[in-house]
């Protein structure tokens, strides 16, 4: 993780800090082709930079006390009046992590109804349109591969162990504007 981290994540930031200053650039021009060119590497890198704040918000040591779900008491209420029980939820985000065919994110949010759903991004998409990301978990390989191999199941299995269920139960009783506030503060 530290080298997921320290490359990975800090690439995406590096590049979206690049594509931003083009755009800029590209704006005080005039130059409307060149912005209109720049907006894939802005969504791909921006979406990087947020999901991967999200993901390490998410994480704790797997000894500590936020990661039980004794940590998110509304959140886990919920899960279970949604999926019946937290081991039929595990179940189905489980699936729908292991679903994803190449790189993406699986994310258990909340809509903008309430509802808790679990919803899958391709690539470096983020979460948009309203809806609250409680959780999310890395699927590109860089996440799991130096430690996992191919053992994609067991990354996911084991991600159980390290989720910060008190974060994510900050965000379940948040709104999206909260949640994104403190990643506008890191741009």
């Amino acid at each position: 993780m530290e080298l997921h981290h320290s490359k990975h994540h800090t690439a995406y930031v590096n590049n979206l800090n690049n594509a931003l200053l083009s755009h800029a650039t590209a704006m005080n021009a005039g130059d409307i082709a060149a912005q209109i060119a720049l907006q894939p590497l802005i969504k791909f890198n921006g979406g990087g930079h947020i999901n991967h704040a999200l993901f390490w918000e998410n994480l704790v040591p797997s000894d500590s006390p936020d990661a039980k779900t004794e940590a998110a008491p509304s959140l886990t209420d919920e899960i279970a009046k949604t999926w019946g029980s937290f081991d039929s939820f595990k179940k189905a985000y489980s699936a729908a992590l292991l679903s994803i065919q190449g790189s993406g994110w699986g994310w258990l949010v909340k809509d903008q109804a309430g509802r808790l759903r679990i919803v899958t991004t391709k690539d470096q998409d983020p979460v948009v349109g309203g809806e609250v990301p409680i959780i999310g978990v890395d699927m590109w390989e860089h996440a799991y591969y130096l430690q996992y191999l191919n053992g994609k199941a067991a990354y996911v299995e084991n991600i159980f162990h390290v989720i910060n269920w008190k974060t994510a139960e900050k965000r379940f009783l948040g709104t999206h504007d909260d949640l994104f506030a403190s990643l506008r503060a890191m741009l």
